[in-house]
């Protein structure tokens, strides 16, 4: 895999026009983007459409949280938009029924392990006695066992989720910052190189990027460092 396919935009903008500026300033460097809940209700559907037309790759990020039948009927519609990636949140039977539905369609299904942006003190308050380690192992456990591709989990768990689930596991790392970068919200961040090195197939990054002074020098710069790595 060439180093800038391993980047996954993330396009947290709130206008599909912006989106898409952004897209078109990125041309020839990023080919695989996020859409999640924010540009998605400012009008994502269409601009998954208009991604995927032009030969993009998509990860849509939503995070689907249902009742099984709700979920896999949303997963069935998501893979007629053409997507690569798509997240989706709960239990075994949720995560089961989300990968049945992706059988055929060339859509991956992630499952979602724990955020970013919660740390031990947060999981202790909703209520998980146990490790952020522990948490995110069990939920990709989960994930592997109901069929899924893969998860979404912090670049700090990524050597301890290759060393215990293998090679097999697609693993899809936020939280992407490299050295210097404001870390934002997120509590378990690391740069690419860090990533890469634990075990990461993929790499979300969006503000290093997308609210850069220039974009284009910005995914160049990071797609070197990954360069230099591999």
């Amino acid at each position: 895999m060439k180093a800038s396919e391993r980047i996954i935009c993330a396009l947290d903008l709130d206008e599909p026009a912006k989106a898409w500026q952004m897209v078109e300033s990125l041309a020839g460097r990023i080919s695989f983007y996020k859409v999640g809940m924010l540009l998605y209700l400012a009008g994502g559907g269409e601009m998954v459409r208009r991604l995927t037309g032009q030969g993009h790759r998509v990860f849509l990020d939503l995070k689907f949280y249902d009742v099984p039948d709700t979920v896999a009927a949303a997963v069935r519609q998501a893979a007629t938009m053409g997507v690569n990636f798509l997240t989706v949140h709960g239990n075994k039977e949720i995560l089961q029924r989300a990968g049945e539905a992706a059988v055929g369609t060339g859509l991956k299904v992630l499952g979602v392990t724990v955020l970013t942006s919660l740390d031990q003190a947060d999981i202790r308050e909703l209520g998980f006695p146990c490790s952020v380690e522990e948490l995110v192992l069990r939920r990709a456990q989960w994930a592997l066992e109901a069929g899924c591709a893969g998860v979404v989990a912090s670049p700090r768990e990524a050597s301890l989720l290759r060393q215990r689930l293998g090679p097999e596991l697609l693993l899809v790392t936020p939280g992407i910052r490299p050295a210097g970068s404001d870390l934002g919200t997120h509590k378990r961040a690391a740069t690419p190189r860090q990533a890469l090195q634990a075990g990461a197939d993929y790499l979300v990054i969006g503000q290093p990027i997308t609210r850069a002074a220039d974009p284009r020098a910005a995914a160049k710069k990071i797609i070197q460092e990954i360069e230099a790595f591999s």
